[in-house]
């Protein structure tokens, strides 16, 4: 039983968002485990989710979650906030492996910080209409008052590398000037591509409101659960990162290279559920 649990404990994480973006969430997780192995996988293909249907969106995850049990992962992290507010909540129970979203850990990273002010939530128009955050919000403080706002922009500026380009600012101006109006005491960056803005979002609020970032919550839920159930790996030296994507590896090198990880050498085209 012993030799199992050590075992399992020196398995890879598995990593899967719609595209790039939950390459954020991996590079949190490094940090903050930088001994365990990762694997990401991003739906390239078949990205965005944010415009698509529940349904769709389920089954894609599906999918793609199965692709990551076939390659023996210990734990699965949803790096993706459409996914992890359309599809996890039917597809946990299915899973075997311990397998955690971003909303949830936004969502409590946002209440330690919160005082009685309103919280804003930013993130896509899927992910804004399924009203999963506030949702959660309200179940664990239902006196919080809760703004939301889609920002369907902010993706594509980031993938451009404009983190500080006055047009970024210009469209923060039009998304968020009603909740900074409004005083929002935290923002919860339910996308993420989000974080790499947070420079210019600290600038917009005046740094007096709390961003609270999805993708170091998660990383700090990941390392207590792995702790709990003793599955943290005790490897010598840092763990390795494989990087998978369902179209054009190429363009996962380059991009994610540029945006969202210091350097990745190479990355492997995935077939998942008959795409790719």
């Amino acid at each position: 039983m012993q030799e199992t649990a050590v075992h399992e404990s020196q398995r890879a994480i598995g990593i899967f968002d719609s595209g790039l973006g939950g390459l954020t969430v991996a590079r949190a997780v490094r940090r903050a485990l930088p001994n365990e192995d990762l694997i990401y996988l991003g739906d390239t293909a078949r990205v965005p989710y944010g415009n698509k249907g529940a349904e769709t969106v389920t089954r894609f995850t599906r999918e793609c979650l199965d692709w990551l049990h076939a390659k023996g992962v210990k734990m699965m992290i949803v790096g993706c906030n459409t996914a992890s507010s359309l599809a996890l909540p039917e597809l946990v129970n299915e899973v075997e492996e311990p397998t955690l979203g971003v909303v949830e850990a936004g969502v409590k990273g946002a209440l330690r910080v919160l005082g009685k002010g309103p919280v804003g939530v930013i993130g896509t128009r899927a992910t804004v209409e399924s009203e999963v955050y506030r949702y959660r919000l309200k179940q664990l403080r239902p006196d919080i008052e809760v703004l939301q706002q889609a920002c369907p922009l902010f993706v594509p500026l980031v993938e451009e590398g404009w983190f500080d380009h006055p047009v970024t600012r210009t469209v923060i101006q039009e998304y968020l000037g009603p909740m900074r109006a409004r005083g929002v005491e935290a923002i919860i960056l339910g996308c993420t591509h989000y974080p790499l803005l947070k420079g210019a979002l600290a600038d917009f609020f005046n740094k007096r409101t709390v961003l609270v970032d999805s993708a170091d919550e998660t990383a700090k839920e990941v390392k207590r659960l792995l702790e709990l159930r003793q599955l943290l790996a005790d490897r010598q030296g840092e763990g390795h990162c494989t990087f998978h994507s369902t179209d054009q590896p190429k363009r996962l090198v380059e991009l994610g290279s540029r945006v969202f990880w210091d350097e990745i050498e190479a990355a492997h085209l995935a077939r998942v559920g008959g795409e790719g």
